[in-house]
């Protein structure tokens, strides 16, 4: 669109060159192409502007819009102004279902590495983890996602709710099974593990980390994943016992 064109939307009052004489077929066709052209519906002022002062303006908006009350756009008033809108039964087939990807929060990162590593695992023992209270939201958007689901109730008091992976989980990460998880010498590899206790538990699991703990101690269980892979301190033989 030009910016010649583009000004005369404005509904500055500019003087058009038109014809001496027009037809109403003639005069339509304008009103036609300047609702067509328009990113906004035109009300009358701005019609009129485009038109030779003696036109009959409802006529010709009576006009267009019989032309298109059986198309795919139909002449529609929108507030004071007009516009071409799809016609109201297309709206089915015109709807967009747009799937909006949403990055996980930490939160539910760590949360989802728990659930898959100490499954089945209740929320309080996700919150030991962790170190901090768990908000609702932080499952509820796992749930959604389709990665967890309920796996019966902790017999303990209280009757706690477990949580554990599904299928989808699986199939979203391309793993075979459980089994299949990044081990303790993967996530080293990788630079994802520090010196939190959380962090470390989860690539443990919850059987080895108490036996570590008992054997050796938070001091020795803190070495053994330092934040550079590379430290000196890491103790080979229990890394690979771990990682057996």
């Amino acid at each position: 669109m030009s910016d010649d064109f583009a000004e005369d939307f404005e509904l500055e009052a500019q003087e058009a060159s038109l014809p001496a004489v027009m037809d109403l077929d003639a005069q339509s066709r304008i009103v036609e192409a300047l609702l067509f052209a328009s990113t906004t519906p035109l009300d009358e002022a701005a019609l009129r502007n485009r038109l030779p002062v003696d036109a009959p303006l409802e006529e010709i908006l009576a006009k267009v819009a019989a032309q298109y009350e059986d198309r795919g756009v139909n002449l529609q008033r929108v507030g004071r102004g007009w516009a071409f809108r799809t016609a109201p039964d297309l709206a089915g087939v015109l709807r967009l279902n747009v799937t909006v990807k949403r990055k996980l929060s930490r939160a539910a990162v760590e949360t989802m590495s728990i659930i898959a590593y100490h499954q089945p695992v209740t929320r309080a023992e996700v919150e030991e983890i962790r170190g901090v209270a768990l908000s609702r939201g932080t499952l509820d958007t796992l749930l959604e996602a389709g990665w967890i689901q309920p796996r019966g109730r902790r017999k303990v008091p209280g009757r706690p709710l477990q949580w554990g992976t599904t299928d989808a989980f699986l199939d979203h990460f391309g793993l075979e099974n459980l089994a299949a998880l990044p081990g303790l010498d993967d996530l080293k590899a990788a630079g994802l593990l520090d010196r939190r206790p959380g962090l470390t538990s989860i690539a443990m699991g919850e059987s080895e980390a108490d036996d570590d703990d008992d054997a050796e101690g938070q001091d020795d269980q803190d070495n053994l994943f330092p934040l550079d892979p590379d430290d000196e301190g890491v103790d080979e033989g229990a890394d690979e016992e771990i990682g057996s």
